[in-house]
């Protein structure tokens, strides 16, 4: 057991940080994605968010009722095909961010808003528990003026409830193009899942969360 929590400290020091023993290719984004994305083609919904390390948004909207698929990757940046080294990094102006489908039948964006608040500190700037920089804050992009108007009415409702004294710092940007990350990090909680709790745990992730909602998670 020793020699387990060992490796997995060496291995996961920083979200996204693969084990190198077995680090698969990396996957770059189809020109489909890479040119951005439709906000919804035919009956599938897409949301896209930013919550510091993709593994735990990613693991947290693979909860939510209605959602069909999570697939994480990065946006916001100016390199074309960026890798993780370079994203992490901070080079690229990228974020680390969730792309999420969702059938509209079973839920909406104003349900994937709700369930995305309280999985982030929307407090720190350019940083979410133990991942710092800007590659790490916390984002809502929107694909229309629709989901716009209910991000930041969310936003609004949240900032007047007066639960909190510091300023809700996540940002409402607009979607630009989406590049997924390399093929071992999809589904890295179900892959992994116990470097994923290590690494979750270890970055005090749901320590921090019940510090600022108030819910032990």
């Amino acid at each position: 057991m020793m020699l387990l929590l060992a490796l997995l400290m060496v291995t996961l020091t920083a979200c996204g940080q693969p084990d190198t023993r077995s680090k698969p290719t990396a996957v770059n984004a189809s020109a489909s994605t890479s040119a951005g994305l439709p906000s919804s083609p035919g009956s599938i919904g897409i949301a896209t968010f930013a919550g510091g390390c993709f593994w735990c948004t990613e693991a947290d909207f693979d909860k939510v009722p209605g959602v069909i698929s999570t697939t994480s990757g990065y946006i916001g940046g100016t390199t074309v095909n960026p890798t993780y080294k370079q994203v992490s990094a901070g080079k690229t102006g990228h974020i680390e961010a969730v792309l999420v489908r969702f059938d509209p039948a079973r839920t909406n964006f104003a349900k994937l808003l709700a369930a995305f608040w309280p999985t982030i500190d929307p407090l720190t700037p350019d940083r979410q528990f133990c991942d710092g920089g800007s590659q790490y804050r916390s984002a809502i992009f929107y694909h229309d003026a629709e989901q716009k108007r209910q991000a930041e009415s969310s936003k609004a409702e949240l900032t007047a409830s007066g639960r909190f004294t510091q300023p809700i710092v996540t940002e409402i940007l607009p979607v630009t193009a989406f590049y997924p990350a390399e093929e071992y990090h999809q589904d890295y909680h179900i892959k992994n899942p116990i470097r994923y709790s290590y690494y979750r745990s270890n970055c005090g992730r749901d320590a921090r969360l019940t510090e600022v909602w108030g819910v032990s998670r």
